[in-house]
This record gives C-alpha cells, sequence and structure tokens, in this order.
C-alpha cells in the first residue's frame, strides 16, 4: 500500500503540537506496522493549518490530480496536520477520495461509516474553533501585556532596547535608550530638530544618505523610512498598540492601547508634539491613484538599471513632465544618479520603436516560428524521456513476472526470490513515480502552437491603438504584452511577450540605443535607433 506523509507546523509559538521530526518518526512506525510504503513526504514549516495555500500542501494536491498517482494513501499525524479550516479540509478530502486516495489519521482511526463520518467532521469543527479561539487568546494577551505597559514586539526601534522586567515569575519586556548606541540616539534627535527646523522628509532623506548614514538595517534612509521614525510614538516614552500600517484599530475592532511614560523619552514630549503638527499641517489632501488616470503611459513597467520603478513627476508648475528614477528622487543622487527622462519623448520613442520594429508582420513570423520551435522542442524531449522511462518500467515488469512465474512453478524459492521481487517492485514504484511527474509537467508545460495569423490580428489592433487610443486604454494594451522596460543610460531594453490574448510564451528582447536625453531639464531630441539585438 503506497502512503504520502503529510507534516506541518504552525507558524504560531503557541502551537503544541509534535515539531516535524517527531511527526515523521510517528507516522514512519505507524506505516511500517501497518504495512504501508512511504513513497513520499511533504512538509510545510511554519505554515498555518487556516488556509491551504501551503507549498508543500500545494505540491501533494497537485500530484494526487495527476494521471499516474505515486501514492493511495495519505498519512497525517493529527487530521489538524491536514488542515484547521473545515471548508477546505472538506474540499481537498472529497478532491483526494475523487483520486481513490484515502487520507489516514494515525492518531484517529475512524472508519468509513455514517458514524465514522460524523466523528471526523466533529473533530474537524472542534479543531477550527480551536484555532479561531487561539488567536483571540492570543490577541486578548497581547492586549493586557501592553496595557501594563510591556513591549509585544521582538525588535525595537531604532536606538531603543528592549529590558527584561521580572513579573510574577514571568519574562516580560520594557524599551529603554540603548546606552551603547549613543550615535543613534543623537541621530534620532537630530532628525526631529531638522524637521522643526523647516527640513522636510525629502530633505532629511538626502542629508542623511549624503553624510553616510544609514537605517538600523544597514540600508539608506528614504522619505518612507525618515516620516517613520517622526511619527513613532516610543521616541517620546509612549507605548501604542493595536494600529495597523495606516494607523487605523487592528481589524476595525478595539481602539489601540495607549500607555504614556511607559519609558523613558530621547525627545521632548514637546519637540514631538510641534513635530506632528508641522507634519499634519503639511500633509497635501490625498486621492486614491486609481481613481486618477494617470498621464504616463508607461508607469508601472519602466524600470531604471539600478532595479527602482521610474515614476512620472512635474516641473515648472506643470509644464514640463518627466520620468524620473524612484530611488533617486526619494533618497538623494548619492543612491542613484540616472538623469530625468522627458515624458513626451520617451514614450514616442518607445511607442514608435514598438510598432515599427517589433510589432510587424515580418517580425512577428519569425517569433511565432522560433517559439514553436522551442515548444517542439520542449514536448519532444519531454515526449523522450516518457519513452525511455515507459521502456525500463516494461523492462522490470517483464523481469518481476518470469520471477512470479519461478515462484508459482516452484523452479526458486521465494528465500532466493524475495530479495530481488523487492528491490525489483522498488525500482518499479521509482518509474511510475517518475512517468506521473513527466506527465505532469507536460500537463503544465503549456505546448499548444501559435497560430501567426492571431498574433498578426492582435498587432494590428495594437498599432492603431498605440497612435490613436487615450491614456487608459494605451496603458492596458501596452501591459497586454510589454514585461518591463528598463532605461540604462544611453539605451532601452523591452522585455516582451508575442502579442496573443492570454498567451504563454517566452519573452523576447530587444535592445533599443537611444540618444541621451541630457540632464535635468534637458531637450536634446533622440537619434533614431539602431538595429536592435
Amino acid at each position: 500500500m503506497k502512503a504520502a506523509i503529510y507534516a506541518r507546523v504552525s507558524s504560531d509559538k503557541q502551537d503544541t503540537d509534535l515539531s516535524i521530526s517527531a511527526q515523521l518518526r510517528a507516522v514512519r512506525d505507524w506505516a511500517s506496522k501497518n504495512g504501508y510504503q512511504i513513497v513520499r513526504e511533504f512538509i510545510d514549516e511554519a505554515e498555518s493549518g487556516r488556509t491551504a495555500s501551503r507549498p508543500a500542501f500545494k505540491e501533494m494536491i497537485a500530484l494526487a490530480k495527476s494521471k499516474h498517482t505515486p501514492f493511495d494513501y495519505v498519512l497525517v499525524w493529527k487530521l489538524n496536520r491536514f488542515s484547521r479550516s473545515r471548508f477546505d479540509s472538506l474540499t481537498y478530502k472529497q478532491l483526494l477520495r475523487n483520486r481513490g486516495i484515502e487520507l489516514i489519521s494515525i492518531n484517529e482511526p475512524i472508519d468509513n461509516g455514517p458514524s465514522g463520518r460524523l466523528l471526523e467532521g466533529m473533530i474537524e469543527s472542534i479543531d477550527e474553533f480551536y484555532s479561531a479561539n487561539l488567536g483571540q487568546d492570543i490577541k486578548r494577551g497581547m492586549r493586557e501585556n501592553a496595557s501594563r505597559g510591556f513591549f509585544n514586539g521582538s525588535r525595537p526601534p531604532d536606538a531603543l532596547r528592549r529590558v527584561a522586567v521580572n513579573d510574577g515569575g514571568r519574562t516580560r519586556y520594557k524599551l529603554e535608550p540603548d546606552p551603547d548606541k549613543p550615535v543613534r540616539i543623537k541621530l534620532i534627535k537630530r532628525m526631529f530638530d531638522m524637521r522643526l527646523g523647516g527640513m522636510g522628509c525629502k530633505e532629511i532623506t538626502k542629508t542623511l544618505n549624503r553624510e553616510g548614514f544609514t537605517t538600523s538595517l544597514g540600508k539608506p534612509w528614504s522619505r518612507t523610512t525618515v516620516y517613520k521614525v517622526l511619527t513613532n510614538e516610543a521616541y517620546y516614552g509612549t507605548l501604542v498598540w493595536g494600529k495597523d500600517k495606516g494607523g487605523s484599530p487592528l481589524n476595525n475592532q478595539e481602539p489601540p492601547v495607549r500607555v504614556e511614560n511607559a519609558w523613558p523619552a530621547i525627545v521632548n514630549p514637546d519637540i514631538f508634539s510641534r513635530v506632528q503638527e508641522k507634519l499634519s499641517s503639511e500633509r497635501p489632501a490625498v486621492s486614491h491613484p486609481r481613481t486618477i488616470p494617470s498621464p504616463y503611459s508607461l508607469s508601472g513597467i519602466i524600470f531604471c538599471s539600478c532595479g527602482a520603478a521610474l515614476t512620472g513627476h512635474s516641473a515648472k508648475s506643470g509644464r514640463h513632465f518627466y520620468y524620473v528614477c524612484s530611488r533617486g528622487y526619494k533618497q538623494g543622487k548619492e543612491i542613484c544618479n540616472a538623469r530625468m527622462l522627458p515624458k513626451e519623448k520617451l514614450e514616442r520613442l518607445i511607442i514608435d520603436q514598438l510598432r515599427s520594429r517589433i510589432l510587424t508582420d515580418d517580425n512577428l513570423e519569425e517569433l511565432v516560428t522560433l517559439v514553436n520551435e522551442e515548444l517542439n522542442s520542449a514536448s519532444s524531449v519531454l515526449s523522450e524521456r516518457l519513452e525511455v522511462i515507459d521502456a525500463e518500467l516494461n523492462d522490470v515488469e517483464n523481469r518481476l513476472n518470469r520471477h512470479y512465474d519461478a515462484l508459482e512453478t516452484g523452479k526458486l524459492g521465494l528465500e532466493h526470490l524475495s530479495p530481488r521481487i523487492k528491490i525489483l517492485k522498488a525500482r518499479q514504484d521509482e518509474l511510475k513515480s517518475s512517468r506521473g511527474r513527466v506527465e505532469f509537467e507536460m500537463v503544465n508545460s503549456g505546448t499548444q502552437q501559435i497560430d501567426a495569423g492571431v498574433v498578426k490580428e492582435y498587432a494590428q489592433d495594437l498599432r492603431g491603438l498605440l497612435e490613436d487610443a487615450g491614456y487608459v486604454e494605451r496603458k492596458a494594451f501596452l501591459r497586454s504584452f510589454i514585461k518591463r522596460i528598463e532605461v540604462d543610460n544611453d539605451k532601452v531594453t523591452i522585455d516582451y511577450k508575442l502579442p496573443v490574448p492570454e498567451t504563454r510564451n517566452a519573452r523576447p528582447k530587444q535592445v533599443l540605443p537611444i540618444e541621451p536625453f541630457g540632464g535635468e531639464g534637458g531637450t536634446r531630441t533622440p537619434t533614431p535607433c539602431g538595429t536592435g539585438s
């Protein structure tokens, strides 16, 4: 009886179930005593059972759905290792049953009759309740801990450190300025003084990066990290727990816990308050970006050679528009000194090149031919692998049949044939498992041939829309076949796929050399591109 083992431990520290090694040991012992042959083991570490989005679990289900499933049973230490969601448990157990695969809990022997199914449902409902209740208990405990002025986190804010406190025999933690980091303490104080002196977050960011200062994680400062420091109430001794990143109560439930004077302050409360007033009064009204159509057709798909996105910015009271490296803009030219690129010229250059060089019938025919050849080659390789496996599998089965015949006719005894049969059976199982994996790969490799006529027809629509469509339509069509555009000084690299709706194929690349646009505010006209590579 061929079986797979599924083992899981939760990401919750309060999870008191057996470790992975203990689960595997217990299930292996049970399988050995009950005549099950373990052919695969699937292990998820630090994965919650309240979701089915677990890497090893998904791999196991995918293999169970393949044409030649290598196992007929899935063994678990307890049902809660398989899932803590009643819905997921019902869904995936039924899927396994439909494939002829049985789920067995070694510590919860349940028969397949009506009473067994009732008991199984009760166990799963209790597991789901336990998991949900555990989460609530953890939150209540953390809320109580915070209301007494204790720090819940593991990583304290920059320039602060955790200090152990004995609380009735239990170790809890508070914060205090770290005496071993006087430079960081001075830096935090200086940042508040800089903001109070009229410097904005952008100017503070550039100053710190120019002077060689980094964050506590050793990374360059950004406007976001500067803003987080300037709004962190821990720096004036106040503990706040129960807010999400946007400042709203967690899960829209109870209000956040606030405990003032929970630990010694680094920043004077009056200075902190005045900085918050400045930040609040100077904050612009913000509209959700999805409600405003961006006039930058390439936003979201164009990137700087440093890896950061190029974002749209205006200058001269909105008379000029540019694409700017977001990293250099936020953190200063010391981090990235890429030039500002005039919006209209860059977009026109790229769109002209797309229309005249990529979306041409000749180019598309060549690409379709290349992609189809690659698909044929991939399919051929997989077919050859399957033929080799089938040939060896047939040989092993023939040899097994000869051994069985010798055993039945009495030509050889069991003591002589048993070791050899065991070896051949193990090899047979390996080959069947390999065959299943190859077939699964063939199904998911998407080897369907691409129709050149469909590509040309779609490309013709694209050429017209790139010229006449509005911002929204143009963006949508660009994203339908452009994966990434990267600008590196005097060249632009376009990473694209064949322009077929929802097609799956390799992404060819073309490098489009361009004449440098010049520095900030430059107006040099790009020269025509040379031959792409």
